[in-house]
């Protein structure tokens, strides 16, 4: 007990809370409680290729597979994991949600065959102001889940953007035209990449990515995101 008192006194000081529900963890448990992995609201879309990811791209452009590992709502623990990873510097969070969905994906069909990694990017003025990329965190986790590299600055956010928070569908989609910027085209030429990102809403700037990585010859491109906004 006596070499335990050090350890029990910062954990007075520095409570070690759980990210989606904000309990105290206990010893074993790292950053997500047990009872909240158990009932976080999976969505199994990496075992349906009609899922309703793919189905929202669907004539869109011509994505290999798609899928998000959690069905988004406001005031949920979903959101609450989300916020903290990209709002309260909790990168290590990304990087155990990545392995997560990474584990999840060697399940699915569609992403048996990936050749690199890639995270949706962040302009750089937005990269400066936050500090680092949320989805290079989780691209980060899935990358030591699947064994398959990560490539950054490859594909960069090329034009700063207003937030795309309270646009419509098409309005989105207008303002992300001609955002992104693939500048090596022979690292994704005839590559199989898997786009990964945070939240999926309209799609829109998955899109954009994606039609860019196609249009620099990248043989297909997979997406792969924490959650879908329903």
């Amino acid at each position: 007990m006596l070499k335990q008192w050090p350890a029990n006194l910062l954990g007075l000081l520095f409570p070690n809370l759980c990210n989606a529900c904000g309990v105290s963890l206990f010893r074993q448990e790292q950053l997500i409680c047990t009872k909240c992995l158990y009932d976080l609201p999976f969505t199994d879309y990496h075992l349906y290729a009609e899922n309703r990811v793919a189905k929202q791209l669907w004539g869109r452009l011509p994505i290999h597979a798609a899928m998000a590992m959690f069905y988004f709502r406001k005031a949920t623990k979903v959101q609450n994991l989300v916020h903290n990873l990209k709002y309260n510097g909790k990168t290590d969070l990304g990087v155990v949600l990545g392995e997560l969905l990474g584990n999840r994906l060697k399940a699915g069909e569609g992403y048996l065959m990936v050749d690199l990694i890639i995270p949706v990017p962040l302009h750089k003025k937005k990269l400066r102001t936050r500090g680092y990329n949320q989805s290079s965190f989780i691209a980060a986790g899935v990358s030591k889940a699947m064994e398959i590299p990560v490539v950054e600055d490859t594909l960069i956010r090329d034009v700063a953007t207003d937030t795309q928070t309270k646009k419509s569908r098409y309005t989105r989609y207008e303002n992300m035209k001609s955002v992104f910027k693939v500048t090596d085209a022979a690292t994704v030429l005839n590559k199989h990449v898997l786009l990964i990102d945070d939240v999926i809403t309209t799609g829109a700037t998955l899109e954009a990515c994606a039609n860019e990585l196609l249009a620099q010859g990248a043989a297909k491109v997979s997406i792969a995101a924490l959650a879908f906004a329903e």
